[in-house]
């Protein structure tokens, strides 16, 4: 298995020691071009999708979850049409209408499912997952109008991480944001969520969709700061070692 660095939050480019893997690790670190983050971010993205193309089930490590849409796109450049498992204590459903932070990690999951098209899918290439192929687990920080779009009845389905329940049809990107960890034992997160499942019980339900054979990506969040001393650091190390082999 391919492992493929992106050193990036959103457009911008982080230090090699923030996502600690093994030097085997294919970087991918293009040169953005001046313009909008959204123009940024597509020459990011489709560096990314380039390279996923080639590969054959890739694990892609980055420092936020819009990297997956590159990921995805790349699959989809493969001729494959996968369905999509997000695991991540966040919605990642916002829209640009409806977001009050205005940080544009929050829209991802949206984004992968079509929104904003003239900003993301067709600069990209990417042809939006439907809804009903896809399963959003472990989502406990929601704003209302996240609470609001997964109960409208047009939206993936919701699943803890100790019951995932029937997983989409056909092959799958399985994305993980660490973030999905409980807070207490992974510190440094920027957006940390309390009252999560242990990093054991989320390897768990990871092998478990892993087991199915099904899996042709894996794309990995890590939306944390500089690690606040060696032991968070080499926690990260271990962490990553696990999931990324």
């Amino acid at each position: 298995m391919t492992i493929l660095r992106v050193p990036f939050h959103q457009d911008r480019r982080l230090p090699d020691e923030s996502l600690p893997l093994d030097a085997a690790a294919v970087t991918i670190e293009p040169a953005l071009p001046d313009g909008t983050v959204w123009e940024r971010l597509t020459a990011l993205h489709t560096a990314v999708a380039e390279r996923v193309a080639r590969e054959v089930v890739p694990t892609v490590v980055s420092g936020d979850c819009l990297v997956a849409l590159g990921t995805l796109a790349g699959v989809q450049r493969a001729g494959i049409r996968p369905g999509l498992v997000w695991f991540d204590a966040h919605g990642d459903v916002h829209t640009l209408d409806t977001t009050t932070s205005g940080y544009l990690g929050g829209l991802a999951l949206r984004l992968a499912l079509g929104a904003h098209a003239d900003l993301v899918a067709g600069p990209l290439g990417l042809r939006p997952v439907p809804v009903e192929h896809t399963l959003l687990v472990g989502a406990r920080d929601l704003d209302r109008p996240e609470v609001d779009y997964l109960a409208s009845g047009n939206a993936p389905a919701t699943r803890a991480v100790g019951d995932l329940g029937e997983l989409p049809d056909g092959p799958l990107v399985l994305h993980v944001d660490l973030d999905v960890i409980d807070a207490g034992e992974l510190p440094g997160l920027r957006f940390p969520a309390p009252g999560g499942p242990s990093s054991g019980a989320v390897r768990a339900a990871i092998q478990h969709v892993l087991s199915t054979g099904r899996v042709v990506a894996v794309n990995i969040a890590c939306p944390w700061h500089e690690a606040p001393d060696p032991a968070a650091q080499a926690a990260r190390t271990n962490l990553l070692a696990n999931l990324a082999s």
